[in-house]
């Protein structure tokens, strides 16, 4: 059986404009040919088989020719495989969709274009720059700016462009910025009509320069301003004064490192991201199921025996009622047994589950909990504690002060996961994070093997913030004083201080 092949179009650099039909082709592909430009974080919808790979081309430095990631398409094509080939923008908007899918198609393999959103309107948009707007610009015209228009053989006529007055886009033609505004001019445009060039946007590293045609190309030297941009020039680039909205977010150009597991990070991440800054994962923790049935099975099979099932997490419930269902064991005999969830989010994940919880700390502190349940929890009541492997003995220690027969099971437990310290050592060399969130004790020691104690002093000018009072003190014990600390120990409360913060 043949194979089919995706041209998918991923957008800009907000992986979050790709469209509902090119992520369900990352979804589905066995294999994933992506490039320079896509946003990696696309590549975390791929399944677990697919086989991923990067044919980037950057200029003066390409990875693959354009001949040889034809073929590479084609021939894991030809070997049955459902192959998504990521490209930036829109594949037929200087994409050269166009020869990969001739290629294709004289090879008789079964191939679909996924259009994207290409950057020509969406860079502007983000930018607040509408690429045509009534009684200012009625067309706007797309052209590649990697074409110098000095050379004998160009394709471009700067003579008919400079005749048009709608909005001039420009694709990665910073190198040649110089020479497209010296012959716009030459043929006739204005030399103070207004120009925008605007890098990396859609992304919390966005930056814009504007200016005229006589004077954009010097200012673009002076600060070093290099791809991947865009060049738009014409009269609605004054629009951006006041219709520019992405900047204005309250968190756009930072860039924030998330050390929750994979699986728990995307709360965090959307946050963040809805607020304008860059969530950058690096999972400190991964969790998995405890090997130690013994106990836990032998707890289940007298279930009925407990006055109080205290749940400290979402994982713990999740990971609870999986070894329930696993193992056979009714979740009706939880009947009698009242439940106690620490924090709204545990509480949500029961509820969920179509139980109601009879009682929820108002703090989330073993200490305070203690207090909360004094007069509640009667001498002899017998007490489950579902919880990770490395919790804290005080919640036990504690209800045993009471008069309560606990049980503490270790349901699930919590590893470091495959990291590359590396990758985590050049993203602090390069200065590409702003902040660090910890979200757990677990996060932050774990973050501290990670990186390594000798490597501590690249974190010397980096905000850390942290979810709680406990998580707080294990990092000053590791040398990591916070700056911010939650008020409410819950993924929205740290938001809401980190956004205090700044």
């Amino acid at each position: 059986m043949g194979g089919k092949v995706y041209l998918v179009g991923a957008g800009p650099g907000d992986y979050r404009l790709i469209t509902l039909k090119g992520l369900k082709c990352i979804k589905r592909a066995d294999v994933i040919l992506y490039d320079r430009l896509i946003n990696p974080k696309l590549l975390k919808y791929a399944k677990d088989t697919a086989e991923i790979i990067y044919v980037g081309k950057a200029p003066n430095a390409h990875s693959y020719s354009q001949e040889e990631i034809s073929q590479l398409i084609l021939e894991k094509a030809l070997k049955g495989n459902v192959v998504t080939r990521l490209k930036g923008g829109d594949p037929f908007v200087f994409g050269r969709g166009g020869e990969e899918a001739l290629l294709l198609r004289e090879n008789d393999v079964k191939f679909e274009i996924v259009p994207g959103i290409t950057s020509a309107i969406s860079v502007p948009a983000y930018a607040g720059i509408p690429v045509t707007h009534r009684n200012i610009s009625s067309s706007f015209h797309i052209i590649t700016g990697h074409e110098d228009p000095l050379k004998e053989d160009s394709s471009l006529n700067f003579e008919s462009l400079a005749k048009l007055r709608g909005t001039l886009i420009f694709l990665m033609g910073i190198k040649n910025i110089k020479n497209i505004c010296n012959s716009l001019i030459k043929y006739g445009q204005e030399s103070n009509r207004p120009v925008a060039v605007i890098r990396r946007g859609t992304t919390a590293e966005q930056e814009m320069l504007k200016g005229t045609l006589e004077t954009i190309a010097k200012k673009v030297e002076e600060v070093n301003f290099k791809n991947p941009a865009i060049i738009i020039v014409g009269e609605v680039t004054s629009l951006a004064d006041t219709l520019s909205w992405f900047d204005k977010k309250p968190l756009f150009s930072r860039r924030i490192l998330v050390t929750r597991t994979r699986t728990q990070a995307s709360k965090l991440s959307e946050r963040i991201e809805d607020l304008g800054g860059e969530a950058v994962e690096f999972p400190t923790i991964k969790i998995i199921e405890s090997d130690d049935h013994g106990n836990i099975d032998e707890a289940m099979a007298q279930i009925e025996k407990y006055q109080w099932i205290i749940f400290t997490s979402v994982n713990g419930v999740k990971f609870f009622f999986h070894r329930m269902k696993k193992a056979g064991f009714d979740i009706r005999l939880l009947k009698d047994a009242k439940l106690c969830a620490i924090g709204p989010a545990t509480a949500k994940e029961l509820e969920s589950r179509g139980f109601i919880v009879d009682y929820i700390p108002r703090e989330y502190r073993a200490e305070a909990i203690i207090e909360e349940l004094r007069g509640k929890v009667r001498p002899g009541d017998n007490i489950l504690l579902p919880r990770a492997d490395i919790a804290r003995r005080i919640l036990e220690d504690e209800l045993a002060k009471l008069g309560a027969n606990v049980d503490n099971i270790h349901i699930y437990k919590t590893i470091i996961p495959d990291y590359e310290r590396e990758k985590l050592i050049n993203l602090f060399k390069d200065r590409k994070i702003d902040m660090i969130t910890f979200t757990s004790s677990s996060t932050v020691s774990n973050f501290y093997k990670i990186l390594g104690e000798k490597n501590l002093h690249l974190l010397k000018d980096i905000r850390i913030a942290v979810i709680g009072p406990i998580t707080a003190q294990t990092a000053k014990d590791l040398g990591m004083v916070p700056d911010i600390e939650a008020k409410e120990y819950t993924i929205d409360g740290l938001v809401d201080a980190i956004l205090e913060y700044y």
